[in-house]
């Protein structure tokens, strides 16, 4: 008989003992579950941001290779040479098109206000993306990137005309002068001479930096 107990004994521990592992595994399977879809949430804003840092980037260096080549086709008139210096010479609508390139191969759209150029003094761009695709879950981002000047230019002072003695038979016109170096450009610790035969400028990263920007900037 106290065999007997004690078997029926065990048979009712290992019967109260089962929810509880059911329990316990559930538990478990729901926090593996939890942390999953919190991995998940995580990876989707990570991606979210990267397409809008490489969108806002895009649009900045677009934008950066614009104003290059403005300059270039003014190059040796320096009087012009004031709005690309202070990185305000491109049009947004081709920058903005590069930021929707690059949002679509992170795998995002443009979104909201999608891409607008900065105001309030910074040149630049502010991106907003959604990511795509079958994930549950859709995260929204912003992204700013500035355009900064890095050169200046002094312009050389020009020397008071000698004054000459009119010629009283100018039987052949005068010669015009041959354009002169322009000097007085300098970026970052080089100063540049432009030849006026083989006008160069710096690469555009030399002229300009591009970088991503904080919200209170």
């Amino acid at each position: 008989m106290g065999r007997l107990d004690l078997l029926d004994g065990g048979s009712r521990d290992s019967g109260q003992a089962f929810p509880i592992y059911v329990a316990a595994i559930g538990g478990l399977l729901f926090l593996a579950f939890a942390y999953f879809m919190v991995g998940q949430v995580a990876t989707t804003r990570n991606g979210a941001q990267t397409a809008a840092d490489s969108a806002a980037l895009a649009a900045a260096q677009d934008a950066r290779e614009q104003l290059r080549e403005g300059w270039l086709d003014v190059i040796l008139d320096p009087v012009q040479w004031e709005k690309f210096l202070e990185g305000e010479g491109f049009t947004d609508s081709s920058a903005c098109r590069q930021a929707a390139v690059f949002a679509v191969r992170n795998g995002a759209d443009l979104a909201g206000d999608g891409c607008v150029r900065l105001a309030g003094g910074s040149e630049g761009f502010g991106v907003t993306v959604r990511t795509t695709g079958a994930e549950t879950w859709h995260a929204t981002a912003s992204a700013k990137a500035v355009i900064e000047p890095k050169c200046t230019f002094t312009a050389p002072e020009v020397p008071a005309p000698e004054e000459t003695e009119p010629d009283p038979d100018p039987t052949e016109p005068e010669e015009e002068p041959e354009p002169k170096p322009i000097t007085g450009l300098t970026c970052g610790d080089d100063a540049w001479t432009v030849d006026p035969d083989d006008p160069k400028l710096p690469s555009a990263a030399d002229l300009f930096t591009v970088r991503l920007a904080s919200d209170d900037e």
